[in-house]
């Protein structure tokens, strides 16, 4: 009788799932625009490395691709050459004995087919397609460019006001920042080589909590120029705060009693205090800039009037309406938008919701507000309904974690095919129809009907959280080129029939992030700046601390904390703990400082759209 055997991994297994963690680690810690070509290289040589060299394709072929890959890389090679190398990667596949070898050749294989103008470019120009200057990854992935080590080190040396003013100099939004940003700075960190990405996100609300009150800089002498912002939200605050810096005497109108956006009116208390929130509008108030309230462009105001008021008039009016499902009985009683929804209850006109079943449709950042505000209003049941899977929702995971926590159901892979409304046409539920993952693509599911029947689920309110848009009637009318629901703008957000009429923010790009609206506001400023005849350059005397020379070891990451669910669910106080001064120094001392550290001395440049 055989005796029966374990089946451990065999050592080719184990070395080819190592290389693809480290090399997974490294992608995913470099900044955007690497070689395709240099990346190959270096994953081949870790193969070969790792290769028993028992057999020919492994010991031979692997070595050959690899000096192949460096004659192109080193402008020796020609185009027969990738021809060679195509051949050299199929046979290694065909004959190589192990895992490495094959993996090894098969990612050459598909590196010549995917991305062969590449190679072609090395060869014939002896460059690579993605020539950059290499940044800082956490500031190449930040849309405002803030300069994140230096704000780090200071938060490290517990000199908060000087990493408030650092931040300034690129987000006018520190504090609200630090409370809402989705930190695509993240995503890049080179700490995730180490152990885990730094908390950059937390960093900056540590920093907003410890400064206190820090005035503005000054400004540069008045120019006598006059800027009308049409919209106050952040990312109009934000370019009336650099134009007021430049000199230039901006005033913002906006319809509403009070200023934000959407950050006032469309993102819950729960989530950003809105006295933090003052923080930041007080602070962009006091550099001079003026503010006319209750006043809609289109009906009070309109494009015509104030391009004879003023130098250049600056349109950042965000996307401020919700699209529409597309059903009957849309209009019922009972049907809600979310961005109304969200607007009614920060100015306080709060909806009784005690004993109520609310479905919310969407499954973005809007959606999640929508359902933990409505639980909060005293919802017996709350669910979200969404067509695609959780892994395809466009909200954080921490908000789709923080509302399921809150009890919150989740009905995913189900499409809304009709609402039912009673003869007192208010809504009674809404019928879903499941759906099934057709393919994938890009990580985002397709999905099509399973051919089951339709899905009942009652409710007394459902909420329409599938997308935003802006109000464009009095723009068209007023001869500015709009299409499907955006601004049309140059890249340097101005338009070719109406010069010193310039567009910027959701309003142009459709509804994107806070820090994309700061981002877009600071290039468009610089712009109308320009447009103006100067050329003003935002400084910031703030002294960055020197780079420790010390060994970076391995620490766990910071995290924030939340209140207990059964407790926050309750009211519309604050989720989020900040960091102790202890926790944020400890966290604070696991950046690498990239800036000074492999990446050269960073340097701030001013950033324009051309």
């Amino acid at each position: 009788m055989s005796r029966l055997e374990i089946d451990s991994p065999k050592r080719a297994r184990i070395v080819m799932e190592e290389l693809y963690k480290d090399l997974e680690r490294r992608i995913e810690s470099s900044p955007p625009g690497l070689c395709p070509v240099e990346m190959s290289r270096a994953f081949l040589e870790l193969c070969h490395a790792q290769t028993c060299g028992k057999c020919v394709p492994c010991r031979i072929g692997l070595g050959q691709l690899s000096y192949l890959i460096k004659d192109v890389l080193d402008g020796k090679a020609t185009m027969e050459t990738l021809d060679i190398m195509e051949k050299t990667a199929l046979s290694i596949m065909e004959s190589a004995d192990c895992a490495i070898g094959y993996e090894a050749a098969h990612m050459v294989y598909k590196g010549l087919i995917g991305y062969r103008d590449d190679y072609e470019e090395h060869i014939r120009n002896g460059r690579c397609t993605c020539t950059y200057s290499q940044p800082v990854p956490c500031v190449s992935l930040c849309p405002a460019h803030v300069d994140i080590p230096g704000y780090i080190a200071l938060v490290r040396e517990g000199r908060y006001a000087d990493a408030i003013r650092l931040i300034r100099k690129d987000n006018p939004f520190p504090t609200t920042c630090g409370f809402i940003c989705e930190h695509p700075c993240e995503a890049r960190c080179r700490r995730n080589m180490v152990d885990d990405a730094i908390n950059i996100r937390g960093l900056k609300r540590v920093a907003a909590d410890f400064a206190g009150e820090v005035d503005p800089p000054a400004c540069a002498p008045s120019t006598g120029k006059k800027i009308a912002v049409l919209g106050g939200g952040p990312g109009g605050l934000s370019a009336a705060y650099y134009l007021q810096l430049m000199g230039h005497q901006a005033t913002v109108y906006e319809m509403l009693p009070k200023l934000g956006g959407m950050l006032r009116y469309g993102i819950p208390n729960y989530r950003l205090p809105k006295e933090r929130l003052e923080e930041d509008v007080n602070s962009i108030l006091k550099t001079g800039v003026e503010v006319k309230h209750g006043l809609k462009i289109g009906q009070d105001i309109t494009i015509q009037d104030l391009r004879k008021q003023y130098d250049a008039v600056l349109i950042t009016i965000g996307a401020s309406t919700d699209k529409k499902l597309g059903l009957e009985g849309e209009d019922a009683d009972g049907v809600l938008s979310a961005v109304q929804f969200l607007r009614n209850v920060g100015r306080n006109e709060i909806m009784d919701l005690s004993g109520k079943e609310v479905a919310v449709i969407g499954g973005g950042n809007v959606s999640m507000d929508a359902v933990r505000t409505a639980k909060r209003l005293g919802a017996k049941k709350v669910s979200i309904v969404y067509r695609r899977r959780v892994a395809d929702m466009t909200a954080l995971s921490g908000e789709i974690e923080g509302a399921v926590a809150e009890g919150i159901e989740l009905q995913t892979l189900k499409a809304p095919s009709s609402i039912k409304v009673n003869d007192k046409n208010h809504i009674e539920g809404i019928y879903v129809k499941p759906q099934m993952v057709s393919s994938i693509r890009d990580g985002r599911a397709s999905i099509k009907p399973t051919g089951e029947d339709d899905i009942y689920i009652p409710c007394d309110i459902l909420i329409v959280a599938i997308g935003q848009n802006i109000e464009t009637r009095h723009f068209e009318e007023a001869g500015i080129p709009v299409e499907r629901g955006k601004i049309l703008t140059k890249s340097t957000g101005t338009f070719e029939n109406m010069p010193g009429v310039f567009a910027g923010g959701d309003c142009a790009s459709g509804p994107a992030s806070v820090i994309k609206a700061i981002a877009a506001a600071k290039v468009v400023a610089a712009n109308i700046d320009e447009y103006l005849g100067y050329r003003h350059e935002i400084s910031c005397d703030v002294e960055i601390p020197e780079a420790r020379l010390d060994d970076r070891t391995p620490c766990g990451r910071v995290n924030l904390t939340e209140r207990e669910a059964c407790e926050r669910v309750c009211d519309f106080e604050g989720v989020e703990n900040c960091m102790t001064e202890k926790e944020a120094k400890q966290e604070a001392g696991r950046c690498l400082r990239c800036d000074h550290f492999g990446y050269g001395i960073f340097k701030g440049g001013r950033e324009k759209l051309w």
